[in-house]
């Protein structure tokens, strides 16, 4: 155990928490508008925030079952079939995580033995190096090319090794927005077909897509049972402080996901998972406004750095835009450590979502995910630069 702090401690050093950490610490020290960290400066329906209450009124305030609280599993067995036409055994197919970030730990955990590698798409989720290191696997990068962030499917299939043992796929993609298409998704499963891979994906901003379609790689012809399939209500619903996530899967794969789970958290959230259970049965009546509004604000925000001199990759999902830094700037992290001082303004300097960081180099992050009068604020700030470009 001594020898293996430090490695994970080498491992895990310079990822991007450190960066969000450090970048949030800045703009509460200067006042800055934060537009770093992707949560939401507002509150999510009413109705759900609602079940919340009435749940804790209720007594759901105990420990619930490890799986996941009946109602739960059984609110996201019907969602899945609702909108994807998949069929999961709420019983023994979908298990309630703390968060989908635990989801994806422990599937990670469970899946992987030290030295297995992983393959995933870049620039990606700070978290899944961290995960990765701490199965002590190891994780194989394919890049996604601007501007349409496109991955080469040949170049995927050259990363596969005999020591591959899955695939991490992101979609709708943080940071960049984009959302797969029908042919890069089928291309995916025909490469786990072939090479006998699990597929892990992250889909927590399913519900966030403001152009193009949403398809789980699930629902491919062979990839149900080779799946798993993890998402959150943070996003959703906008309640990233409750931290309920879930996985479907196949029984074999989600018993080895809850052996890991339940030494993770074991459980948690009991009120909040009753009220999440409200929010998915609600469907496109609880989901639909929050996805509008964002959109809203993802038009809001691109405009309106478009017209600061910023050139704006406008995301087809989720919580971000990424920008190239503007003029006089050629480096993304000099232009961020000097903004919060200098505009009053935090943003994220993307080359923390690259193994090699000179390929995010001149990309900014955004989180648009604030009310319209805090980017307005950010905006009205920024706009000394329209003079310096």
């Amino acid at each position: 155990m001594t020898r293996r702090v430090p490695y994970l401690n080498s491992r895990l050093q310079g990822l991007g928490t450190t960066v969000f950490a450090t970048m949030s610490a800045l703009a509460e020290e200067t006042g800055a508008v934060n537009l770093g960290q992707g949560y939401p400066d507002y509150d999510g329906p009413p109705a759900v925030l609602e079940a919340a209450r009435t749940a804790i009124a209720a007594g759901y305030n105990q420990y619930p079952p490890g799986r996941g609280v009946p109602t739960l599993r059984q609110a996201i067995a019907d969602h899945q079939q609702r909108f994807y036409g998949l069929t999961y055994d709420p019983d023994r197919e979908v298990l309630v995580t703390a968060g989908a970030t635990e989801a994806l730990a422990a599937s990670i955990l469970s899946l992987c033995e030290v030295g297995d590698e992983i393959l995933a798409f870049e620039p990606y989720y700070d978290g899944y190096p961290a995960l990765a290191a701490m199965a002590g696997a190891i994780p194989r990068f394919v890049p996604l090319r601007p501007p349409r962030w496109d991955f080469d499917p040949d170049e995927l299939a050259r990363s596969v090794t005999p020591r591959t043992r899955l695939i991490l796929v992101n979609t709708p993609h943080n940071p960049t927005g984009k959302v797969f298409d029908q042919d890069e998704l089928s291309a995916i499963a025909a490469l786990c077909i072939e090479h006998g891979l699990i597929a892990v994906t992250d889909e927590v901003y399913e519900h966030l897509v403001f152009d193009g379609v949403h398809r789980p790689l699930a629902s491919f012809e062979g990839m149900r049972d080779r799946t798993v399939t993890i998402s959150s209500a943070a996003k959703t619903f906008s309640v990233t402080g409750w931290k309920i996530g879930w996985a479907c899967a196949s029984a074999s794969l989600l018993e080895a996901v809850l052996t890991a789970k339940q030494f993770l958290t074991y459980a948690g959230g009991t009120p909040f998972q009753h009220a999440i259970a409200v929010g998915l049965g609600m469907g496109t009546e609880a989901t639909e406004p929050v996805r509008d509004d964002l959109r809203s604000r993802r038009d809001q925000l691109c405009e309106g750095l478009e017209r600061l001199g910023f050139e704006v990759a406008k995301p087809a999902s989720g919580y971000f835009a990424l920008s190239e830094v503007c003029e006089p700037w050629s480096d993304a992290t000099q232009f961020c450590a000097e903004a919060p001082r200098r505009w009053g303004v935090v943003a994220i300097p993307a080359g923390v979502f690259f193994t090699h960081q000179d390929l995010g180099a001149r990309l900014i992050r955004w989180a648009f995910c604030k009310r319209a009068s805090t980017l307005q604020e950010a905006l009205r700030r920024l706009a000394p630069l329209a003079e310096m470009t």
